[in-house]
């Protein structure tokens, strides 16, 4: 189940593409903009990072930070991130931590199967450290200019 806006957001440590342990209150007082995303080196989620990466000097000017979430490696996140020059920070949770904390894994269905996955979701993370968005099951193609937008206060 996702979390609520207006709850606060859990807190983890995950390690980064280097292997840096990179925790959820290293950001306290900043916007955080959190996305869950399914596998690395997939097409919805390049298009996805790239869509994030393309606007992120306007995530930056809003002194907001970008971090991406899947259960892929930390070598896999490094791979994408040089592939695809993605600026911004990506965290490996091989053990569903975060994934799990957040309620995006999910039972997913595809061509008539079933699986638990990571379902596509973006949270919002207020300088306060409380949820102020939750954007589930999003389109890989708009997500990044909607959360733009609506932290430029231009969308709801």
């Amino acid at each position: 189940m996702l979390l609520e806006i207006g709850s606060v957001a859990p807190d983890f440590t995950l390690s980064d593409k280097d292997g840096n342990a990179v925790s959820l209150h290293d950001f306290a007082g900043k916007r955080v903009v959190l996305y869950f995303y399914p596998k690395d080196n997939t097409p919805g989620c390049t298009r996805q990072a790239c869509a994030f990466a393309a606007a992120y000097e306007g995530f930056r000017e809003l002194d907001a930070v970008v971090i991406g979430v899947s259960k892929d490696s930390a070598a896999s996140h490094a791979k994408f991130a040089q592939k695809y020059g993605l600026p911004f920070v990506l965290l490996s949770d091989p053990e569903l931590t975060a994934i799990q904390a957040y309620g995006v894994w999910q039972e997913k269905k595809l061509y008539g199967k079933v699986s638990m996955g990571v379902v596509r979701t973006t949270y919002v993370i207020g300088a306060d450290g409380k949820i102020e968005k939750v954007m589930p099951k999003v389109k890989p193609d708009t997500n990044a200019a909607e959360i733009l937008a609506y932290l430029k206060g231009e969308a709801q």
